[in-house]
């Protein structure tokens, strides 16, 4: 891989979805980069003074300049890397703001009741919370066929963008959550094109690099909910 413009490290958590997001970023674009694994339980020195604000991982840091939040970070990659490897948001400025409103939807509609269905405290707000996680995967039916076109494999089209990386760095997690909650999120009959896209996905070279193994995410969901569940316990 190339080492283009300077010093990139990599401050993650290996089970992040959104620390993949940014790998996902870095290897698509072609770019080496040193990565530290975070102990979330014991931050760094580094990582707070990187991330004050949300002390939270992923956090790129480039010539010592950190860059928080994995979809700001994806789209900091493309800028700052612009002739380097492939682009990751089009060059059209219609179709750059169609990337982006899906972009956003994945954050407010399907990642945000996503995260709850693994932090809730009742067996009715889990439920809840995949429902609604659920009713957003079926949008990107539509979100699917406006983003590529009509007719491209990927929401970049007939390659890779920026859309593609922020649902990519979630495929471990959306394939884990059938074993965990017993509900598919991407299901093929009721979701063709997302179904469809997620295996042309996975296929991908640079997917193949950094997405973690299904078994391990499951087995670390499993200690997460837990421990939370264990904590609202003990406040009670």
């Amino acid at each position: 891989m190339a080492r283009v413009g300077g010093e990139l490290k990599l401050l993650g958590l290996w089970a992040s979805p959104f620390v993949t997001r940014a790998k996902l970023a870095l290897q698509i674009k072609g770019l080496s980069y040193e990565y530290v694994e975070e102990d979330l339980g014991n931050k760094s020195e580094l990582l707070l003074s990187s991330n004050p604000v949300h002390k939270a991982v992923p956090v790129l840091i480039h010539n010592g300049k950190p860059v928080c939040e994995s979809s700001v970070i994806v789209q900091y990659i493309d800028d700052a890397f612009a002739g380097t490897g492939p682009s990751l948001l089009p060059a059209d400025p219609y179709q750059r703001a169609v990337a982006r409103f899906w972009a956003a939807y994945l954050e407010d509609k399907m990642s945000t009741p996503w995260r709850r269905v693994f932090m809730v405290k009742t067996d009715e707000e889990k439920a809840e919370a995949m429902r609604q996680t659920i009713a957003a995967v079926d949008v990107l039916e539509d979100g699917l066929k406006e983003c590529s076109g009509g007719q491209g494999p990927f929401f970049g089209g007939d390659s890779v963008g920026y859309v593609d990386i922020l649902l990519g760095g979630m495929v471990s997690w959306v394939k884990a959550s059938e074993p965990l909650s017993g509900s598919k999120l991407i299901d093929a009959e009721k979701t063709p094109l997302p179904a469809a896209w997620m295996e042309r996905f996975c296929e991908l070279d640079a997917a193949k690099a950094v997405l973690q193994d299904v078994d391990r995410v499951v087995e670390y969901a499993k200690l997460v909910m837990a421990k939370n569940a264990a904590r609202v316990s003990n406040n009670n």
